[in-house]
């Protein structure tokens, strides 16, 4: 297996800034139902599969998502939205909603890749992080793999403070 370098972000839940949620007409977040959850397991795993960074260690993370997406169906701990694009949707975030976790977003957002590169994952950020301070939180943590575009560019918004982790192999939670 090989070794995935990981960063971890933490938010201040207490002082996040002023939302950045305006979607445009025909767009919404909303909390996924149980007739969601086909299309938004279609979702997380074409937004990872299609990535090339995760190439090397797609058999571990499409191992790891299903057990995340498998935890979220069964857990009253467990939440998760979609991004909607009219019927359908193009976007999601499964949250842990427990304090004591070491990782809330589980995965963190994803976006089909059609729909990348016009603010979706900040926008689906904006909410997963006020959907955990609206559960009780007052922190929040989040991992990504070193380098990858949500280390680079998403995770640093809303005051996400980075720290590197150990290098480990992928497995399923």
């Amino acid at each position: 297996m090989k070794l995935i370098k990981w960063i971890r972000f933490t938010w201040d839940l207490t002082g996040l800034p002023a939302s950045e949620c305006e979607l445009p007409e025909h767009y919404e977040i909303t909390a996924a139902t149980a007739d969601d959850e086909k299309e938004l397991r279609r979702v997380i795993t074409s937004s990872f599969a299609l990535d090339p960074d995760w190439n090397p260690t797609m058999n571990e993370v499409m191992q790891t998502i299903d057990g995340w997406l498998s935890d979220a169906w069964s857990s009253d701990t467990k939440a998760a939205l979609v991004l909607r694009h009219g019927f359908r949707i193009i976007g999601a975030c499964v949250l842990s909603l427990d304090s004591a976790r070491d990782n809330h977003l589980s995965p963190g957002p994803c976006i089909l890749m059609e729909y990348r590169n016009r603010g979706f994952g900040t926008k689906l950020l904006d909410r997963s992080l006020r959907s955990l301070r609206d559960a009780g939180l007052t922190r929040a943590l989040g991992i990504a793999k070193e380098n990858s575009p949500a280390t680079k560019f998403l995770y640093t918004k809303f005051g996400g403070v980075p720290t590197p982790q150990q290098p480990t192999t992928l497995v399923a939670a």
